[in-house]
């Protein structure tokens, strides 16, 4: 009996189809180029400027790319479906300033609780989105725009022109922000754990390899029994809740909060994912290219001015390099289609 409900069962594929393994080559080689290009750059960087290199300017950098890092994966999760999250920067900004302001109601409250409390307001924003695309069926970039709005409005509403200072919150919670471990700050080490469970869960669970199969053809996945509303609802549910950690480490880092946090940062994160090679046409794509499209983007924004790069040049490389990722992603995306219809034509 279970070897017929095995067998009536096609496996699925990972990376959407066609020759998986050899697409799967050519993205571990795009990663390959991204690391080559990463290290080029700071190689250049610390010729014209030795100090690009030194410990503090490491600990710099690390930290610049946290949380761009960690936004990165979940909008990862996010864009493998096919869909895309624009409300990110506003959910940052909502969760930061609703543990500045638990703190500033309540100085007692242990720092434990006003983290978890941050993570939460995340998690009900992604469930927000989740609930108005996949059970609504309304676009992801109709309803994320809208939420960008309205999770702004609310932080805006919520702050009423005031600010939340570094005296309003904990010594111990803002000493997260600076502490460290063997010189690397704690804040970028829990971005290498949100990395390695992500990437783990996407390629260990049949739940995150299901999300590849979304995004490749969500007909497709229907037809052949995959849970497509629930999958997609999860995927903005993990989304915000990674956008609230990261709410929660900014307030942990700057220590100063307004309702202007994270403005503008949701194209920053499309962009590194996108860079990263995480396909904006969905199904393919990892969390380890995510993140190194984040950093490489935060190498960029440190390096070039020390390279005398003008601040529109830096824009224009960045342009250059999404337009360069989405062209890339369209060319492997034709050359799967090629093969899996020669193969099909040559099985009749």
């Amino acid at each position: 009996m279970s070897a017929v409900s095995t067998s009536a069962q096609p496996p699925l594929q990972e990376h959407g189809g066609g020759d998986a393994k050899a697409d799967r080559k050519l993205r571990q080689v795009r990663e390959v180029g991204i690391l080559l290009a990463l290290v080029l750059l700071v190689v250049a960087t610390t010729i014209v400027n030795p100090n690009f290199l030194s410990a503090q300017s490491v600990r710099d950098l690390l930290l610049g790319a946290t949380l761009l890092t960690i936004l990165a994966v979940g909008q990862t999760l996010v864009i493998v479906t096919r869909s895309v999250d624009l409300s990110v920067g506003s959910i940052l900004g909502l969760s930061a300033f609703a543990v500045g302001s638990l703190f500033a109601a309540f100085p007692t409250m242990p720092v434990p609780v006003a983290i978890i409390a941050g993570v939460l307001v995340g998690t009900v924003c992604g469930a927000v989105n989740g609930a108005l695309v996949a059970l609504a069926r309304v676009p992801a970039l109709v309803v994320t725009l809208g939420t960008l709005y309205i999770f702004r409005g609310i932080d805006y509403w919520w702050a009423s022109g005031k600010q939340i200072n570094a005296s309003d919150m904990p010594s111990a919670f803002l000493g997260m922000g600076r502490a460290s471990v063997l010189g690397i700050p704690v804040l970028a080490l829990v971005a290498v754990l949100v990395v390695a469970v992500v990437g783990w869960y996407l390629t260990s669970y049949r739940s995150g390899r299901e999300l590849y199969a979304i995004g490749s053809e969500p007909a497709a996945a229907r037809l052949s029994g995959i849970p497509v509303d629930r999958r997609i609802f999860m995927a903005f549910v993990a989304n915000g809740t990674l956008a609230g950690l990261a709410g929660v480490l900014y307030a942990a880092r700057f220590g100063t909060l307004d309702a202007t946090v994270g403005t503008g940062l949701e194209l920053q994160v499309v962009a590194a994912a996108v860079v990263g090679g995480v396909a904006i046409f969905g199904g393919s794509g990892t969390v380890l290219g995510a993140a190194l499209g984040a950093v490489l983007l935060t190498t960029i924004g440190s390096a070039l001015p020390i390279l005398r790069v003008s601040g529109f040049w830096q824009q224009a490389v960045v342009g250059l390099l999404i337009l360069t990722a989405i062209g890339l992603d369209r060319v492997l995306a034709v050359r799967a289609e090629r093969k899996l219809r020669g193969g099909q034509s040559r099985g009749a």
